[in-house]
C-alpha cells in the first residue's frame, strides 16, 4: 500500500507494490553508523589504489556494500557525512591529484549522495565565493562523452548549483573582462549557462543535475533579468524541434522538460507568470500523451501542474475541510461517548465564517486546460504518470474557489464509470486520496465518493485467462487510509459499517497479498483514528500484517473468527457468493467454497434461505468458472448443514426444492454434454466433489435413479483419464475415487450390512477388467477405485482383487513403462488391507490372513526393486515410494492385530530393503525410506517383531532423534547409514545403496557418502575379519549386478575411489590375494564388448588401481590395459594412455626405471588418435618392453548367402 506522511510540506511515499508474494522483508534495526572507521579507511586508501583497476574496483564495491546497508536508515550517516566529505574534497582540491584519483573520489561522493539523498548531502558542500571559479573550471575540463566518469560531472553540476546561490551579483566575479590584450573573457554568468545547456542534452545522469542547476541559477535575481527570457526561448525552440520518435530526441526532450519543471517549481510566480502561457502552448504542440516514453509523459504532467500552479495565486483555500483534532486518545474517547460533538460543531462554524470571508478573483482560462490535461493523466497507462497527475489535481484544487474545486471533484468521479479502464479507476482513487488528505473533498461529497471506493475495493476486471484490478484495489485501500486521517469520526459515521465490511473482506479474501496487507493497514488506521469500526481491536489482532500473508489461512481460519461478529457475517458470505465463486483463478474458487463451509455454522438459516437458492441456478449456468465455483459451494454448504443438523440433533435444513436442485445439477450437465472438452476437466472433479459431499451428508437418495447417473460419471471419469490434460488428471482421479468411496458407503450398503450380490459382482468384475486396459491412466484410476471400495463390497472378492492388482504391479515386457499404474496398484493393496482388516485364521477371500499375507508382502517388496527409467527420469522411484509407504501401513496393521502373521524372514527383508533405499542417492526418497525405517523401529504399541539387530540400530539412531533427524541432508544421513555396514544382516543391502550414491553425479551426495564410507573402512583397517567380510560383500554385490548399468557403473567409480584412497592397502603385502584377483575377473567381464564410454573409462581407472597389488595380477592388469590401447574408440585409447602414464609415475616399481622411462616416452609421444595399424605397432612395442603377451587380433568370419 502507498503510505504518505507529511513532513515539512514535502510528500514522501513508500511503495510496496514491488514486494514478491509471501516475502517478509527483514526490518533494519541498525542503531548507528558502525562501519564509519572502515569507510574512512577506504577513503584514505584511495591514493594508493587508484592506479590499479582491480584494487580500485574492490574499494568501490566494499564502499557500496557498506553504504547500501543504510538505504533504509540514511539519517544514521549524518554525524559522519562532514568528515567523509572533507576527506574526499581534500583529494579533489589537491592540484597534485591525478585525474584517475579525482574521478575515483567523485565516485565515492556519488555513492554517499545516492544513499543519503543529494538535497541533504549538498548542504555540506563548500559554497563560498572562492569556490565558484574552481568548480566551474573543473567542470569545463570534463569530457561530456566519457561514459566512465559521469559521476564526476554529476557531482560537479550539483556542487555548482550550490555555489551559484552566493548572495552577490555574478558580474562582480568577472573583474575586467578585457584586461588581457587581444583576449576577451566570457562572463561567468554565460559560462555557467553554457555548461548547463551542454549537460541538459547528454544521455547520462548529469542531465538531471543540469536541470537542478538551471532551477537554482536562472531564478537568481541578476540572472533572471538578463538571461531568463533567452533561456526559455532556447528551451522551447529546442523542445519544438525535437521528436520523441528517436532516442536522441527523447533525451533532449527529457532534459528540456526537467529544466522547465524545476524552473517553474523553484521560480517565483511573478517571474514565471509572463512565460507560462507560451510554455503551455509549446507543451501542447509536443503531444507528449502520444509518446510511448513513460518518463516524458510523467515530466509533461509534472510541468503542466507547475504551470497551473503558476496561473493561480499561492494561497490556501479557506473553504477546505479541517478536522478538529488529530489526537488518537480523543478518537478512542469518541467510541465510548466522549465530548467530541462540541469540538466538531465549533470547527464547522469556523469553516462557515471563513467561507463567508473568501475573496473572489478571476481564474485564468488556461487553468481549465491544465485541469483537463491532468484528468487525462489520471488515465495514463503507467502508474508514475497517474500518481503525478493525482498529486497535481490535489495541489491545483487547493488554490481554486469552492465551486470550481467541486467541479474538479465531479470530473474525478467520472473516472469511475464502468466504461473506463482499470487505469482510470486507479488514477481516480489516487486523486480522491490526495483530495481527501488535503481537506479538499468536502463531507457533502462523501455520499457519492464512498460507494465508488467500495466498488474499487472489489474491482476485478477479467482479461482473457486472468484479470486486472489489483492496483485499483490497492489504491482504494489507500483512499480509506487517507480518509481515516482526514475526516472527523462523525462525518464518516454513516459509512462505517460499509467501509469496515469492505476492508475486512479485502483483507481476508483478496487474491493478492499486497491488497490484503493494504486493507489490513487501512483497517488499522481507521480503528486508531476513527475509533468507530465495530470490534476493531479484536479483528486487528486476528488479521494483522503477518496473519493475512497466507491466503489459505485468511480464507479458512481468519474468516471464521471475524464472521463470529454479526456485523460482518452476511457481507462476507455475500462477497464470496457474488464475487469469489466466479473468480477466474480456480484456487480462489476452491478456497471460497471451503470458506463457505466454515462460515455455514455462523448463519445456517441464511445459507438455506438465501445462498443455496442463488447458487443452484448458477451451478447449471452458462459461465464455466461460475458453474464450477457454484457446484463446489453447493457441495460444501450442504455438507456443513448436514453436520450442523447432526450435531444439533435436528432434522435437515434442506427442503425438497433444494434437494431436487442438487439432483438436477448432474442431470442438466449431462443433458447439455458439459462433461466434454476442456470445460469437462473442471466439471468432472467438481461434480465428483458434489457426489462425495452429498453422500457423506446422507442425502435421502437411496434407490433414486440419480445414483446410477453418479456412478456412470465416476466410472466415465476414470476411463477418460488418458484423454484429459496432465495438469488436471490427478485432481480428477482423486476426486472420482473419493466420490466412489462415499457413494458406495452410503447407497450400496444394505440394511443388513452387506452388499447386493449382483451389484457387487458387476462392480468388481467391471473394475477388474479395466485393470488390464492398454492405457496406463485407466489402470491407475481403477486400481485406486478398487482400493477405495468399502469392506462389504470386497467381502468374498479379496483374493480375486489381489490377483488383479498383482498383475498391475508386476513388471512385464509390454507394460514396463507403466510406473504410475504400479504405484497406484501398490497404494490400493495397502488401502484394501486396511479396509478388510486382519484375521489370522480367516478366509483369504475376506481378510488378510496367514494364507495371503505372504503374497501381499511379495507384491510390496517387489515394488522396491522397480528402477524403471524413461524420458522423465527415475519413474520407478514413485513405485518404490508407494511400496515403502504400503509396507509400513501393512506391517503396523499386522503388528497391532496379528503380530504372529509377520514372518521373521519377511521382516528381515523389509528392514533390509528400507535400509538400502535409505542409502540411495535421491534425497527425497532417501528421506522417505529413512522415515519408514525409523517408524517401524520405534513403533511401540506393540513393537514390530523380528527386527534384526534392534539394539544396535537404536544405538545408531537414538530414540530422541527419531523425529528430528534430517534424512534429506547427505551430511547427516550417510555417517549413520555407513554404520549399518557393521551389521551382517544389513551389510549387503546398505552397500548396494551406498554404491549408487558414492558413484553418482550429485556432488554433495558423492562427497558425503564417499567420505562416510572411507571413514568406516579406516576404522576397520586393523580388523581383518570385518574387512574381509566387507570385501566379500562388495564382490557379491558386483557379481549380482554384472551388466546392470544402474549399479555396475557407479560400482566401478566407487572401486576407483576405494583403490585410490588406499582402502585395501592391507592386501598389498600378500601376493596374489584372492580379492584383487576376483575383482579383476569381474571388471573384465563387466567391460568386455562394452560400448559405454563412461563404463570403459571407469574400468580403466579400476585396472590402473589394481596394479598396486603384487604378483601375477600385474601382468593380467597390464594385458587388459594394453588391450584397451587399441580400442576402436579413439577417446578410450587416449584415456588409457593417459591413465597408464599416471599409473607408471605412481607405481614406478613395476619395472626397471629405464623401461618405465621408455614406455612413458612412447605413451606421451604417440598420437593415439591415429589409425589402428600404427597404434597397434606402438602398443606391441610397449608389450615387448614390459614383457607382457601381445594381444592377438581375432579374425571375424562372415557367412555370406549365395546369390540365387
Amino acid at each position: 500500500m502507498v503510505l504518505i506522511e507529511i513532513n515539512g510540506g514535502e510528500l514522501e511515499q513508500e511503495d510496496n507494490r514491488s514486494l514478491e508474494p509471501d516475502v517478509i522483508s527483514r526490518g533494519n534495526i541498525l542503531a548507528s553508523f558502525t562501519e564509519s572507521k572502515e569507510a574512512q579507511e577506504l577513503i584514505s586508501s584511495l591514493r594508493s589504489v587508484h592506479e590499479d583497476l582491480i584494487l580500485q574496483e574492490t574499494a568501490i564495491q566494499k564502499f557500496k556494500v557498506i553504504m547500501n546497508t543504510y538505504q533504509e536508515q540514511p539519517h544514521l550517516l549524518d554525524p559522519h557525512l562532514e568528515g567523509m566529505l572533507s576527506s574526499l574534497l581534500d583529494i579533489i582540491r589537491d592540484e597534485a591529484s591525478p585525474p584517475s584519483l579525482v574521478h575515483l573520489s567523485f565516485k565515492f561522493l556519488y555513492i554517499i549522495s545516492k544513499v543519503r539523498g543529494y538535497k541533504t548531502f549538498l548542504r555540506l558542500f563548500p559554497h563560498e565565493v572562492v569556490d565558484v571559479h574552481p568548480v566551474l573550471d573543473m567542470l569545463v575540463r570534463q569530457n561530456p562523452k566519457d561514459y566512465e566518469t559521469w559521476e564526476t560531472r554529476y557531482m560537479l553540476l550539483l556542487w555548482l548549483s550550490v555555489t551559484c546561490l552566493i548572495p552577490f551579483d555574478l558580474a562582480r566575479l568577472d573583474g575586467n573582462l578585457s584586461s588581457l590584450e587581444g583576449y576577451v573573457r566570457v562572463p561567468i554568468m554565460d559560462r555557467i549557462l553554457t555548461v548547463a545547456k551542454t549537460y541538459l542534452v547528454v544521455s547520462d545522469k548529469a542531465r538531471d543535475a543540469a536541470a537542478i542547476l538551471i532551477s537554482k541559477f536562472i531564478t537568481r535575481p541578476d540572472v533572471k533579468q538578463k538571461r531568463m527570457a533567452d533561456f526559455l526561448d532556447w528551451t522551447l525552440s529546442t523542445l519544438s524541434k525535437s521528436s520523441f520518435q528517436s532516442i536522441e530526441g527523447t533525451i533532449v526532450m527529457d532534459g528540456m522538460l526537467q529544466a522547465l519543471a524545476q524552473l517553474f517549481k523553484h521560480g517565483k510566480r511573478e517571474d514565471c507568470l509572463p512565460y507560462a502561457s507560451t510554455v503551455l502552448e509549446c507543451l501542447d504542440n509536443c503531444k507528449l500523451s502520444d509518446s510511448n516514453q513513460t518518463l516524458l509523459r510523467k515530466l509533461g504532467v509534472k510541468l503542466v501542474q507547475r504551470l497551473g500552479l503558476t496561473f493561480l495565486k499561492p494561497k490556501v483555500a479557506k473553504w477546505r475541510y479541517q478536522r478538529g483534532f488529530r489526537s488518537l486518545a480523543a478518537n478512542l474517547q469518541f467510541s465510548v461517548g466522549g465530548s467530541v460533538v462540541q469540538k466538531t460543531t465549533n470547527a464547522a462554524a469556523a469553516v462557515m465564517e471563513q467561507e463567508d470571508e473568501e475573496e473572489e478573483y478571476d481564474i485564468p482560462g488556461e487553468v481549465e486546460h491544465v485541469v483537463e490535461q491532468l484528468l487525462i493523466g489520471l488515465k495514463d497507462k503507467d502508474t508514475i504518470v497517474r500518481w503525478s497527475a493525482a498529486k497535481g489535481i490535489g495541489r491545483l484544487t487547493g488554490r481554486l474557489p469552492k465551486e470550481l474545486a467541486d467541479d474538479v471533484v465531479g470530473s474525478v468521479l467520472e473516472c469511475f464509470s464502468f466504461q473506463e479502464t482499470d487505469n482510470s479507476w486507479h488514477g481516480g482513487c489516487l486523486a480522491l486520496a490526495e483530495l481527501g488528505r488535503r481537506g479538499l473533498l468536502l463531507p457533502s461529497r462523501l455520499s457519492e465518493v464512498v460507494p465508488v471506493i467500495l466498488r474499487g475495493l472489489t474491482f476485478d476486471e477479467k482479461r482473457g485467462a486472468c484479470s486486472v484490478g489489483s492496483n485499483v484495489r490497492d489504491a482504494a485501500c489507500y483512499v480509506c487510509w487517507a480518509f481515516a486521517r482526514a475526516y472527523d469520526p462523525l462525518e464518516l459515521k454513516p459509512f462505517v459499517n460499509q467501509i469496515s465490511s469492505a476492508l475486512v473482506i479485502t483483507a481476508i479474501f483478496d487474491r493478492d497479498i499486497n491488497c490484503r496487507r493494504a486493507a489490513s493497514a487501512a483497517f488499522q488506521e481507521n480503528v486508531g483514528r476513527q475509533g468507530t469500526f465495530p470490534h476493531g481491536i479484536d479483528i486487528l489482532t486476528a488479521a494483522d500484517y503477518f496473519a493475512v500473508g497466507k491466503i489459505a489461512n485468511c480464507f479458512l481460519n481468519v474468516s471464521v473468527y471475524i464472521a463470529g461478529f454479526p456485523e460482518y457475517t452476511e457481507p462476507m458470505i455475500d462477497h464470496l457468493v457474488n464475487m469469489k465463486i466466479k473468480h477466474w483463478d480456480g484456487v480462489i474458487r476452491e478456497l471460497s467454497a471451503k470458506a463457505l463451509h466454515n462460515l455455514t455454522p455462523q448463519a445456517p438459516e441464511y445459507m438455506t434461505s438465501f445462498v443455496l437458492p442463488v447458487l443452484l441456478p448458477l451451478a447449471v449456468g452458462t459461465d464455466l468458472h461460475t458453474r464450477h465455483g457454484a457446484i463446489l459451494a453447493c457441495a460444501e454448504i450442504t455438507h456443513a448443514l448436514s453436520k450442523l443438523a447432526e450435531e444439533n440433533k435436528r432434522s435437515s435444513f434442506l427442503n425438497k426444492k433444494i434437494l431436487e436442485g442438487l439432483k438436477q445439477i448432474h442431470i442438466e450437465l449431462c443433458r447439455r454434454q458439459l462433461y466434454r472438452g476442456l470445460g469437462g476437466e473442471l466439471m468432472r472433479p467438481a461434480v465428483c466433489t458434489l457426489i462425495e459431499k452429498l453422500s457423506v451428508s446422507k442425502m435421502p437418495f437411496r434407490g433414486d435413479p440419480i445414483i446410477g447417473g453418479w456412478q456412470w460419471l465416476i466410472n466415465d471419469s476414470l476411463r477418460s483419464l488418458h484423454l484429459v490434460s496432465s495438469t488436471t488428471r490427478q485432481q480428477i482421479k482423486e476426486s472420482a475415487v473419493s466420490a466412489l468411496a462415499a457413494l458406495c458407503n452410503e447407497y450400496y450398503c444394505l440394511k443388513e450390512g452387506g452388499a447386493h450380490p449382483v451389484q457387487q459382482d458387476e462392480l468388481v468384475k467391471q473394475y477388474m477388467s479395466d485393470l488390464q486396459s492398454p492405457e496406463e491412466m485407466i489402470r491407475c484410476g481403477f486400481s485406486l477405485a478398487l482400493g477405495a471400495l468399502p469392506s462389504f463390497l470386497l467381502k468374498g472378492k479379496l483374493q480375486e482383487v489381489l490377483e488383479g492388482l498383482k498383475k498391475v504391479t508386476c513388471i512385464s515386457s509390454k507394460d514396463a513403462i507403466f510406473a504410475e499404474s504400479r504405484r497406484d496398484g501398490l497404494k490400493a493393496i495397502a488401502k484394501i488391507c486396511l479396509t478388510v482388516g486382519v484375521k489370522g485364521e480367516g478366509s483369504p477371500t475376506e481378510f488378510v490372513c496367514k494364507d495371503n499375507v505372504g503374497q501381499i508382502y511379495n507384491m510390496l517388496l517387489d515394488g522396491l526393486n522397480d528402477y524403471t527409467t524413461d524420458s522423465r527420469g527415475d519413474v520407478g522411484a514413485w513405485v518404490r515410494e508407494a511400496a515403502m509407504t504400503s509396507l509400513v501401513e501393512v506391517t503396523l496393521l499386522l503388528t497391532q492385530n496379528e503380530p504372529a502373521l509377520i514372518d521373521a524372514n519377511v521382516c528381515k527383508k523389509t528392514m533390509c530393503c528400507l535400509a538400502q533405499q535409505s542409502a540411495e542417492k535421491i534425497d527425497r526418497f532417501r528421506a522417505h525410506a529413512g522415515s519408514a525405517f525409523l517408524t517401524l523401529l520405534y513403533f511401540d504399541s506393540p513393537p514390530v517383531p523380528h527386527i534384526p539387530h534392534r539394539d544396535d540400530l537404536e544405538r545408531v539412531f537414538p530414540r530422541s532423534e527419531a523425529v528430528t533427524f534430517n534424512w534429506n541432508a547427505p551430511s547427516q544421513a550417510f555417517p549413520r547409514i555407513t554404520q549399518f555396514l557393521g551389521l551382517p544382516t544389513y551389510r549387503y543391502h546398505v552397500l548396494t545403496g551406498l554404491t549408487v550414491s558414492v558413484g553418482g553425479l550429485t556432488e554433495s551426495t558423492v562427497r558425503c557418502s564417499s567420505q562416510s564410507l572411507f571413514d568406516y573402512l579406516k576404522r576397520i583397517q586393523n580388523n581383518m575379519n570385518a574387512l574381509s567380510s566387507f570385501c566379500e560383500t562388495l564382490l557379491q554385490v558386483f557379481e549380482d549386478n554384472l551388466l546392470n548399468d544402474r549399479v555396475s557403473v557407479p560400482l566401478l567409480k566407487m572401486l576407483d575411489q576405494l583403490l585410490a584412497n588406499g582402502c585395501f592397502d592391507i592386501f598389498v603385502a600378500e601376493e596374489n590375494h584372492p580379492f584383487p584377483m576376483k575383482l579383476l575377473v569381474l571388471c573384465k567381464e563387466e567391460s568386455k564388448k562394452s560400448k559405454d564410454i563412461q563404463k570403459l573409462r571407469s574400468s580403466i581407472a579400476v585396472f590402473c588401481g589394481l596394479i598396486q597389488f603384487p604378483g601375477d595380477l600385474r601382468k593380467k592388469v597390464l594385458f587388459q590395459l594394453f588391450l584397451l590401447l587399441c580400442h576402436p574408440f579413439p577417446i578410450i585409447r587416449k584415456t588409457t594412455a593417459s591413465q597408464i602414464y599416471e599409473m607408471l609415475i605412481t607405481y614406478s616399481d613395476i619395472a626397471d626405471p629405464d623401461i618405465i622411462e621408455e614406455v612413458m616416452r612412447i605413451l606421451s609421444d604417440t598420437n593415439w588418435d591415429a589409425e589402428l595399424p600404427f597404434v597397434r605397432e606402438q602398443r606391441n612395442y610397449i608389450c615387448d618392453l614390459m614383457k607382457v603377451p601381445k594381444p592377438q587380433l581375432v579374425a571375424k568370419y562372415v557367412k555370406r548367402k549365395k546369390a540365387k
